[in-house]
């Protein structure tokens, strides 16, 4: 039985579900997929210099996420690009958001209450793209959970997780910032929700996909605008992690294993000191070394 079937929500929820994307909620993606774009150092630069790897950075950033999943589906990754409207869109988004004179687009889509906006119908899309991608996985792949999940988790998040790539194409190279070893808040909550909607997929959560939609996309507005609008990086699942992750994970260890073996080593060291140096030789023999090797170029 369906949670949510008491509630009055469920007509919302449906039609909420319903909603068409395209033009409306891409536009929004587009800008801000782009914005963000704009804000990494060198971007503009690189815009001037190759428009065209500037281009490509931007499509990345806006289909990124379907050339990922068509790639661990075994699918054409260049077949996002067979929609022309969606390329011709984004590629006016890019070219406002870079050539735009005096950067008037620039300025009123990063305008703080607008871009707000922005920022939650980008979140709409994102949930619709992992139930988008559980679903297509599970007619693929029925009875494979892991297959669903990696598929919701790249459409949801594939731009982050090929950010390495995508910064080649700027000539930069951060493997430091590898989105694996340090997820950001989008990451990890596409990752919890294709959980949940892979389990929803196969009957083990009790709720519609719709409703399920409405709620998760509820979550990530509330989440992703208050985030934005306060500059913050925290996540809302750090305090549930701290608590969970050191019981199930172990903690840090605060000791230093390396260093006790690097301290071992110096004082070993220490305890046999180099030999000295031979004692400088005296005039004497310098003068006697001198005459020996010119007797033996005159023989």
């Amino acid at each position: 039985m369906d949670l949510a079937e008491a509630l009055p929500l469920g007509e919302l929820a449906a039609a909420f579900a319903a909603l068409p994307v395209f033009p409306l909620f891409d536009t929004a993606y587009f800008i801000v997929s782009v914005l963000y774009l704009k804000y990494e150092p060198g971007a503009v630069e690189m815009s001037r210099k190759s428009p065209f790897a500037s281009w490509l950075c931007a499509m990345l950033h806006c289909f990124g996420s379907y050339i990922l999943a068509d790639l661990l589906l075994g699918e054409a990754p260049i077949g996002c690009f067979s929609h022309n409207s969606s390329v011709i869109l984004a590629t006016a988004v890019w070219y406002l958001i870079f050539f735009c004179p005096m950067n008037l687009f620039y300025k009123c889509v990063s305008f703080l209450p607008v871009k707000l906006i922005f920022v939650a119908m980008k979140e709409v899309v994102r949930v619709r793209k992992i139930a988008a991608g559980v679903h297509h996985a599970h007619h693929l792949y029925h009875h494979g959970w892991f297959v669903m999940m990696a598929t919701g988790w790249v459409k949801g998040s594939g731009v982050a997780l090929m950010s390495n790539f995508e910064q080649l194409l700027r000539g930069v190279w951060k493997p430091e910032t590898n989105e694996i070893l340090h997820m950001s808040f989008p990451t990890k909550a596409s990752l919890y929700g294709t959980v949940l909607f892979t389990l929803q997929q196969t009957h083990w959560l009790p709720i519609s996909e719709a409703n399920l939609i409405f709620f998760f996309t509820m979550f990530m507005i509330v989440c992703k605008v208050f985030m934005t609008a306060t500059h913050s990086h925290a996540s809302p699942f750090a305090p549930l992690e701290n608590l969970v992750c050191p019981v199930l994970f172990g903690s840090v260890s605060s000791g230093h294993p390396s260093h006790h073996h690097d301290h071992h080593g110096a004082s070993h060291e220490v305890s046999h000191p180099p030999p000295p140096p031979p004692p400088a030789k005296s005039k004497e023999e310098l003068n006697e070394g001198t005459r020996k090797r010119k007797a033996k170029k005159a023989e």
